[in-house]
């Protein structure tokens, strides 16, 4: 059944004071909305709870990518494909540049946002492995001040987050320190494009004298929430770089994650290409340092 327009209210205050002082007046009431790619599928299908809708699409303060000598600052409303053109993200956050170029469509990356994907907390989501693995910090904004929450405390379960009542993320900030580590990321899923991940990795790794000295890996799919397989990372850290890696990983993956039957795969599929994209990594990591 299809939702009827008459029995929803938009408004477009036009900047973030503003929208922060509507949600901070009536608590609970308003849902922000800003490139609306995934409200409008629940809005179409009539599933859409929300009535009160407040515009937080194309906010100035929202919207820039800044470039600090010690970080990248994103804001909440930047699209995936500003992300995907920005010169510096797709050098130094490879990992979230391709997560972004995944996300649908080129319509649907002209619109969509990297705060709508925090927010809408799918596992299943293209660019939270990527956060996971960069370390990122949210800054949440409310009409009451900021606070900062570390990204791997965000997520709370299926589809619930950290955020409070009033508040919208206002910046993604990441830390410029990864130059010369080796990445690697992978989603699976039924088409090349367009399509919901089965399974997602996003992974970083070190490398000093052929010893891994620092190693990342997130999953998405596998988990209520996008997952760091930190257990993974702890038995990879301190080892020779050698063909044998994939399989002591393998060992660890199985106790760390929670894969579901669903309509795109089922949970024993699941956890068998988990192991084989952490296998890929690594077989890629010992590569890229026997090469040089």
């Amino acid at each position: 059944m299809r939702a009827d327009p008459r029995e929803f209210e938009l408004v477009a205050p036009g900047d973030l004071r503003s929208v922060l002082t509507l949600m901070d007046r009536e608590p609970g009431i308003w849902t922000p909305i800003a490139g609306g790619t995934d409200l409008m599928v629940l809005y179409s299908a009539g599933k859409l709870l929300a009535r009160k809708l407040v515009s937080i699409w194309n906010l100035p303060e929202l919207r820039d990518i800044e470039v600090l000598s010690h970080e990248i600052r994103i804001g909440a409303g930047c699209t995936y494909s500003g992300l995907r053109e920005h010169e510096t993200v797709r050098r130094e956050l490879p990992l979230l540049a391709t997560a972004a170029s995944w996300t649908g469509g080129i319509a649907n990356q002209n619109r969509g946002t990297l705060g709508g994907n925090i927010v809408n907390a799918s596992p299943a989501a293209d660019s939270l492995p990527a956060l996971l693995v960069y370390e990122a910090t949210l800054v949440l904004v409310s009409a009451r001040g900021e606070r900062e929450v570390p990204y791997v405390q965000f997520h709370r379960g299926y589809k619930d987050h950290a955020l409070r009542a009033g508040e919208l993320i206002r910046t993604i900030r990441i830390p410029r320190r990864y130059s010369g580590y080796f990445s690697y990321t992978r989603k699976v899923g039924a088409r090349r494009a367009q399509a919901i991940s089965k399974v997602s990795i996003a992974a970083l790794a070190k490398v000093e004298n052929r010893t891994i000295t620092d190693a990342r890996i997130a999953l998405g799919s596998v988990a209520p929430v996008p997952l760091r397989l930190t257990e993974t990372e702890k038995t990879l850290i301190g080892r020779w770089t050698d063909p044998g890696l994939g399989e002591i990983a393998a060992q660890t993956i199985a106790a760390q994650i929670r894969p579901i039957d669903d309509i795109r795969s089922s949970a024993s599929y699941r956890s068998a290409v988990a192991a084989n994209l952490v296998a890929e990594f690594l077989t890629g990591l010992c590569r890229e340092v026997i090469g040089k």
